[in-house]
């Protein structure tokens, strides 16, 4: 991608990684055309409180994202896009609508991973996933007192709803096929800490195993489930958070290979299989693969509301300027709220070979953990230590430049 000031850019994706990119060409000059398409027909909004607050009914719905003034953008919201033909510069819409561009971003995101059981239920039946407005909006009408949640998958989205179920009253199952909550993304210790604040709470967490089979009544609606291990676990609504797959699918037939996201050069411009930039086009955000310095280059799956931020901003800065556009070097962040704790990290705690361990207090709900690969750091996490991740941050910050 030549450096320049392309004269129509289209952002797909009315994402929170497209908004920071919108937002961020405009307030560094860029004075042409510029075109959002949403497969949503909302705005842009917030998506971290629809999993907490917006269940237990202390958000609203609307979590819209503030959109700045002279913003001047045309919406296309309600319009999936279905082909992008990089050839020839032109993405088409579901509604057959052509929009030609000098510079795109894709940025739309990721969907919800199934469970891939025979026979599994949907919403109309009592099983959800949850990645959406209208997703949470359901789920949120199902949590009604008296009823018994399960909840399939004890990572970051999956301990969030249990414990606004929890908050709601309602007794909650939660299953998870590792040893501990979270022992993927945050190792052992962290997982077990985090699995004695949901026991704690009263949920019924039940680890190393999954769902072999639904069970449902006379009406179809959901009753329960099978076990992996045999053992019946009744239920009259079941969450599926099992991690969430890039929505790229409609990128089929452009030559990107996106399968696992569109894999991008450290300036976020998108690549096809020969490793060569696709003209004009840059990718950012839960859609994007995007090489890590702290992973020396390779590109995990995060998924984090800081990375669609930081990687938006930095994906419009390669449209404006091209190879003068900085590398994109910043430090992975994420946190999670459950409990009435704030869980928090810093870099690529999932790398790690040796976690180490600076405090544990679970009578104060405490923890401190930073993580090594090589001996050298990667990465860290706190409960209720927020404060200690600045230092953390900033030797990170120090190898990733």
């Amino acid at each position: 991608m030549s450096a320049g000031h392309p004269r129509d850019v289209v952002i797909v994706g009315a994402s929170l990684a497209g908004l920071r990119a919108a937002t961020t060409l405009r307030a560094e000059g860029f004075t042409g055309n510029l075109t959002l398409v949403g497969a949503e027909q909302y705005a842009p909004y917030d998506r971290p409180p629809l999993s907490k607050r917006f269940l237990t009914g202390q958000a609203p719905a609307d979590t819209a994202l503030p959109v700045p003034d002279g913003l001047r953008a045309c919406w296309r919201l309600g319009r999936a896009a279905v082909r992008l033909d990089p050839y020839n510069r032109i993405l088409t819409l579901a509604d057959g609508t052509g929009l030609p561009y000098d510079g795109l971003l894709i940025a739309t995101g990721a969907a919800a991973r199934s469970g891939a059981v025979p026979g599994e239920p949907g919403p109309e039946q009592g099983v959800f996933t949850l990645r959406g407005r209208d997703d949470a909006t359901a789920l949120r009408a199902a949590l009604t007192p008296g009823r018994k949640l399960l909840v399939v998958g004890a990572g970051f989205l999956g301990g969030e709803v249990a414990a606004a179920g929890r908050a709601l009253g309602l007794d909650v199952t939660l299953v998870e096929a590792g040893a501990v909550p979270l022992e993927r993304a945050v190792g052992t210790e962290v997982g077990a800490f985090v699995g004695t604040l949901h026991r704690e709470a009263g949920i019924d967490l039940r680890t190393g195993t999954t769902v072999a089979a639904y069970r449902t009544g006379p009406d179809g609606r959901l009753t329960g489930v099978r076990l992996a291990d045999g053992r019946p676990i009744a239920a009259d609504v079941a969450v599926l958070a099992l991690g969430a797959v890039p929505a790229t699918g409609w990128l089929a037939g452009s030559g990107i290979d996106a399968a696992g996201g569109v894999p991008t050069d450290s300036r976020m411009r998108a690549l096809f299989p020969d490793g060569s930039a696709v003209p004009g086009v840059v990718a950012a955000g839960d859609a994007a693969r995007v090489p890590q310095p702290l992973a020396d280059g390779a590109a995990p799956a995060l998924g984090h509301w800081s990375g669609a931020v930081e990687q938006g901003a930095a994906a419009a800065r390669t449209l404006l300027r091209g190879e003068a556009a900085p590398v994109f070097a910043e430090v992975p962040s994420f946190w999670s709220d459950f409990h009435g704790v704030r869980l928090r990290s810093v870099g690529l705690p999932g790398l790690a070979d040796t976690a180490k361990v600076h405090e544990c207090d679970r009578g104060a709900r405490r923890l401190e953990v930073s993580y090594h690969l090589d001996g050298r750091l990667v990465g860290a996490l706190t409960i209720g230590r927020t404060s200690r991740l600045a230092a953390y941050r900033e030797m990170l910050a120090e190898h990733t430049s």
